[in-house]
């Protein structure tokens, strides 16, 4: 394992100024032979509106009963969304929402994108739920005020919110799991004149050594998987007051990449090879506002990114051997300045830069600087029930390399998107449409072999129609039920293909795919006395068609591979006073995956988890089974994920007043 050292002083300045008026209105009487009496009117209190796009949220007690270990693990129950996972705890976690591909969905902590100019992908393995607040999913933009421009240049964007500290504590946590898992973590908050701050810590060690049964129509294998261990080391701290935020991040690794599974081969087979990672980022936000029509925010991040990828060792026999070494570095900055009238206009003007260079050890590859400049003008308005909101979005791309091919040529576009919602009754009709694209990564231009620097864009056009239903009495139980239908077009699709023979592969804008598809969830509470009954339900239907080539008649109005027609997520929350039961169940159609033979497929798959928590005094226990029937399935052919497994965990915490 990699250990690296991280020093540094961070002084933070900020000054809040939050006003809160309310105004009453008064009557009064006058009696000749009595005092003046001043009778206040009903005060009536009304919530926000709900937001334009189509949003699904996780958040408070049952965002931390859930039965998970990573950001991967909560989204997977969203309506809509397909985590492609490697296995194990050390596999690669990705996010795919409405099968626009994971380079489409923008993930963000606090407001500022987590970026990776290489590969365009972002690993939610790394990232806790321990620090969370809440965990959010947008389709199209969330049209809030002072956003930054880089919030609009999604297909769909990942929310990560941050809990502010309330109370001085201290909290140690040890856990124990499965196949050799050991985790231990520390937290500490801090809490002082409208200031407050906390660091966490976390260490976990797993061998990742799983048994698996691997059977199809031509094999039956049984074995226990290898290199697929994994070490970290994550260290993140924050800081808040009033407007101003700032976000601290560390995280180094150690992790085995298993291969894919050989028939009678499974104990031997331990390719692919090793990597090692070292992620880490500052970040600040500070929001003020002039006065109830004029506000402004600022975002600054800064980013380092190391990774060392190996296949060199002497048990790799059947695969070329690699000891490759890849650093980037990313600096970004934002401004946003909102101007509101209250009830009926709200516009919003922000500008991004974002400048990242990339250098690795590779033969003819040179240092990439990419700068990427976004600007965004957007406007809301509302008329009794009817909203509007429409913005325009303009990028621009260039590169600079020493290569002697060059760089690509530089990039600019501007894409538009509108969003209309009616609302009546407590029901809300919303209809919006955006369209998108994602420049190549640079990967995908400039990646030994396989770059191509005349790479077009990635264009995605969306349209969403859909309702929501919120029904709150004022009595001990409410539920919310929203529906959705969707049809996404993707042209220009990139993909590698072996051009230049089985070893030489090239990257190139070959496929168009047409998507519809249906979301809905369900949600409810009940809270008789002391207990509170959770119940979270999402469904997804889709059919994603390749519209590529008519003349291929194997591959054309077929499905996408790995895109499922149909999959649904339950899951039950039972608390009282301080203990929880969380049942969940999550249910995904068969896939397919290879066009070559259309008839073997992905098998369908239930996995069902559980988890038992409760507290006492100042200690804190969890119990979860995941996969509770032990379910063998995959996400990606030949890589098994883990079967039936154990997590059990013990904190301590002390609060300070």
């Amino acid at each position: 394992m990699i250990f690296g050292k991280t020093t540094g002083s961070l002084r933070l300045l900020a000054a809040v100024f939050l006003s809160i008026i309310c105004i009453f209105s008064a009557g009064a009487e006058e009696d000749e032979e009595a005092d003046t009496i001043y009778m206040l009117k009903d005060v009536e209190v009304t919530a926000a509106r709900r937001p334009l796009a189509t949003v699904q949220t996780i958040s408070g007690k049952d965002l931390q009963a859930l039965s998970t270990t990573s950001i991967a693990d909560a989204l997977k129950y969203f309506a809509g969304v397909q985590i492609k996972d490697m296995g194990g705890l050390g596999g690669l976690k990705t996010i795919n929402v409405r099968s626009l591909g994971a380079q489409h969905v923008g993930v963000y902590i606090d407001g500022i994108r987590i970026t990776n100019a290489q590969n365009g992908t972002v690993d939610l393995g790394k990232y806790s739920l321990s620090t969370l607040e809440s965990v959010s999913l947008f389709n199209a933009n969330k049209l809030e005020t002072c956003q930054s421009a880089s919030e609009y240049a999604s297909g769909a964007t990942v929310y990560l919110k941050t809990r502010r500290p309330r109370t001085d504590s201290i909290s140690v946590l040890g856990g124990i799991g499965s196949f050799h898992t050991y985790r231990g973590r520390l937290n500490a908050q801090y809490v002082r004149n409208g200031w407050s701050a906390f660091i966490d810590g976390e260490y976990l060690n797993s061998k990742g050594d799983y048994p698996f049964r691997y059977k199809s129509e031509y094999e039956d294998t049984v074995g226990r998987r290898r290199n697929s261990d994994i070490r970290f080391t994550r260290i993140e701290g924050a800081v808040f007051k009033g407007g101003f935020s700032s976000h601290i991040y560390a995280y180094v690794s150690e992790r085995g990449c298993p291969g894919g599974i050989v028939r009678r081969l499974s104990d031997k087979y331990i390719n692919v090879g090793r990597e090692w990672d070292t992620d880490l980022f500052v970040q600040g936000s500070y929001r003020h506002t002039f006065s109830r029509r004029h506000s402004m925010k600022f975002n600054m991040k800064y980013a380092h990114e190391y990774l060392r990828y190996n296949t060199d060792y002497p048990d790799n026999t059947t695969m070329a051997r690699y000891d490759n070494h890849y650093r980037q570095n990313d600096a970004y900055a934002s401004a946003a300045y909102s101007y509101t009238l209250p009830d009926w206009l709200s516009v919003n003007v922000s500008y991004d830069a974002r400048m990242s260079w990339l250098s690795a050890d590779l033969k003819r590859f040179s240092t990439v600087r990419r700068l990427d400049q976004k600007a965004v003008v957007a406007v809301q308005t509302s008329y009794k029930g009817l909203r509007v909101a429409a913005s325009a979005l303009y990028q621009h791309y260039r590169d600079h390399t020493f290569t002697q091919a060059g760089a690509a040529e530089p990039l600019s576009k501007v894409t538009p998107s509108l969003s209309l919602g009616y609302s009546f009754f407590g029901v809300q009709l919303r209809a919006w449409y955006k369209r998108i694209f994602r420049v190549p990564t640079l990967n995908d231009f400039y990646y030994t072999q396989t770059g191509n620097r005349w790479l077009k864009p990635e264009y995605t056009k969306q349209w969403n129609f859909g309702g929501q239903y919120d029904f709150t009495p004022a009595g001990q139980w409410g539920a919310s039920v929203q529906a959705d239908f969707y049809i996404n077009h993707i042209t220009d699709r990139i993909v590698c293909l072996p051009l230049k023979g089985t070893y030489s592969w090239s990257m190139l804008n070959y496929g168009k795919t047409y998507c519809r598809g249906l979301n809905s969830t369900v949600s409810g509470r009940y809270t008789p006395g002391e207990w509170n009954f959770s119940l979270l339900c999402s469904f997804t239907w889709q059919r994603d068609l390749n519209r590529t080539d008519p003349a291929d008649e194997d591959s054309y109005d077929k499905p996408i591979c790995y895109s499922p027609t149909f999959s649904c997520g339950v899951t039950g929350i039972a608390q009282w006073r301080s203990y929880s039961l969380t049942v969940s169940n999550l249910h995904v159609s068969k896939r397919m995956w290879s066009y070559a033979d259309p008839a073997d497929m992905l098998k369908p798959y239930n996995n069902v988890d559980l988890k038992l928590s409760g507290s006492w005094r100042m200690l804190s226990a969890s119990f979860e089974v995941n996969d509770l029937f032990d379910v063998q399935y995959e996400h990606v052919p030949r890589y098994p994920m883990p079967g039936r497994n154990f997590k059990f965990t013990l904190s301590y915490n002390i609060g300070f007043r």
